[in-house]
C-alpha cells in the first residue's frame, strides 16, 4: 500500500514572486515524533515573512521548504509523550516552532533570541499544506470567539504585532502611531483602542486610510503628514527605512519608535536631533509563547476582527503577489481543508 501524501505548495528556489516561485506537489504525509502534534491544517495567513522567503531576502535555511507560519487546522495525531493536547482540539501554529530552552537568551526570558531556534516555514516545513508537523508546546488553542480564517491573521500579524506594542512602552491614555496598515497594524489598532489609546495610521493607500478610519482610528494620513498632535510611541510596519525619520518627527521626546519587520531597506543618516531627547529607535525580533497566550486572549476579549481576503491552496504565488503589490485590506487567508 502507498504511503499517504498531501499536497503542498513548495520552494524550490527563491525567485520573485511575479515568476511563480511556489509549485504544487504531493509530499508524504508527515508523522508526529515524540512531543509533537500533527496539525490538519485548514487554513494559513500570508505574512510578509513568506514573501521574504519566497524571493530570498532572508538567508537560506531548509530547502526545498513549504512556507507558511500562520495555521490554524485540528489536531488529527499525536506524537509519544504529549499531554495537553488532544485528537480533535483547534490549534494555531505560528512562527516561533521551537527553541532549547537551554542558551542564555532562554534562560532569561527571551526564547525569541533563542541561539538555536527553529522558525516554522523557514527551518522546517510550514502551513502551505494540507498537514505540519510541530511541537506541542508551540501550538495554542484558538478561542471560540474566532472561526479559522479570521483567526489565522492573529498567528503572527498579531502576536508580532502585540510584542511591539508592547516594546514600544506606551502607557495607558497615550497616543500612538502606526507606519504602514497591512495584516499586523489593523489588528494592533484594534486592541490599542481598546485599552485606551488613540490611534493615528500614516500609510500612502487612501483604501488603507479609509480601512484604518473604519475601524477606529483618529486619523489617517500619510507618513510625511504632519499628525493634528504629535505622538508618545510609534511601531512601523512598513520595511522602509526612511519611514523611521518620518515616525522621530512625529515622536514626543521620551518616545520609542520600534520596528516591527524582519527586513527593512536602509535606514538614510540622520541629524542627531531627531534622536535627541532620549527617543528610542529599537528592532523587534519574533515573539515567545508568552505573547502569543496573551494576544489571542487579549484578541477574543475586544473582540479583534480581522479583515480578510481568501485564496485557494494552489493561488498562493498570486496571493503573495498580491501581498506585494499592497493589493490585499487587511490579510490574505489560504484556505487550504
Amino acid at each position: 500500500m502507498a504511503d499517504p501524501k498531501m499536497r503542498a505548495m513548495v520552494l524550490t528556489e527563491p525567485k520573485p514572486v511575479e515568476e511563480k516561485p511556489l509549485s504544487l506537489r504531493d509530499l508524504p504525509m508527515p508523522e508526529p515524533a515524540a512531543g509533537q502534534v500533527r496539525i490538519r491544517v485548514n487554513c494559513c495567513a500570508l505574512c510578509h515573512t513568506d514573501l521574504h522567503t519566497v524571493e530570498g531576502e532572508l538567508p537560506k535555511h531548509k530547502r526545498p521548504v513549504v512556507p507558511g507560519h500562520q495555521v490554524v487546522g485540528i489536531v488529527d495525531a499525536i506524537g509519544s509523550g504529549v499531554k495537553d493536547h488532544r485528537e480533535g482540539d483547534r490549534v494555531g501554529l505560528p512562527w516561533l516552532h521551537w527553541t532549547d530552552q537551554t542558551c542564555a537568551y532562554c534562560l532569561r526570558g527571551t526564547e525569541n533570541l533563542c541561539e538555536h531556534a527553529l522558525f516554522t516555514g523557514y527551518d522546517v516545513d510550514g502551513g502551505y499544506a494540507e498537514y505540519v508537523v510541530a511541537p506541542a508546546d508551540y501550538v495554542y488553542p484558538i478561542p471560540q470567539a474566532f472561526d479559522d480564517v479570521h483567526a489565522a491573521p492573529l498567528l503572527c500579524a498579531g502576536i508580532i504585532g502585540y510584542r511591539s506594542y508592547r516594546l514600544s512602552g506606551i502607557q495607558k491614555g497615550q497616543r500612538l502611531g502606526l507606519y504602514g496598515f497591512g495584516a499586523s497594524a489593523h489588528i494592533v489598532l484594534q486592541f490599542a483602542k481598546h485599552l485606551g489609546h488613540e490611534v493615528y495610521v500614516f500609510t500612502r493607500g487612501e483604501a488603507h486610510r479609509a480601512l484604518a478610519l473604519k475601524l477606529g482610528a483618529a486619523w489617517a494620513g500619510g507618513s510625511e503628514d504632519k499628525a493634528p498632535e504629535l505622538i508618545d510611541a510609534a511601531i512601523i510596519f512598513a520595511p522602509v527605512g526612511t519611514l523611521v525619520l518620518d515616525a522621530l518627527r512625529a515622536l514626543r521626546k521620551g518616545g520609542t519608535v520600534a520596528l516591527a519587520g524582519i527586513v527593512m531597506s536602509p535606514i538614510p543618516a540622520m541629524d542627531y536631533n531627531l534622536l535627541y531627547h532620549e527617543r528610542v529607535v529599537r528592532s523587534v525580533a519574533n515573539s515567545t509563547r508568552q505573547d502569543a497566550h496573551e494576544l489571542l486572549e487579549l484578541a477574543a476579549e475586544v473582540p479583534v476582527r480581522t479583515e480578510i481576503q481568501t485564496f485557494a491552496l494552489e493561488q498562493a504565488n498570486e496571493a503573495l503577489l498580491a501581498l506585494k503589490q499592497s493589493r490585499v485590506d487587511g490579510a490574505g487567508v489560504l484556505q487550504i481543508a
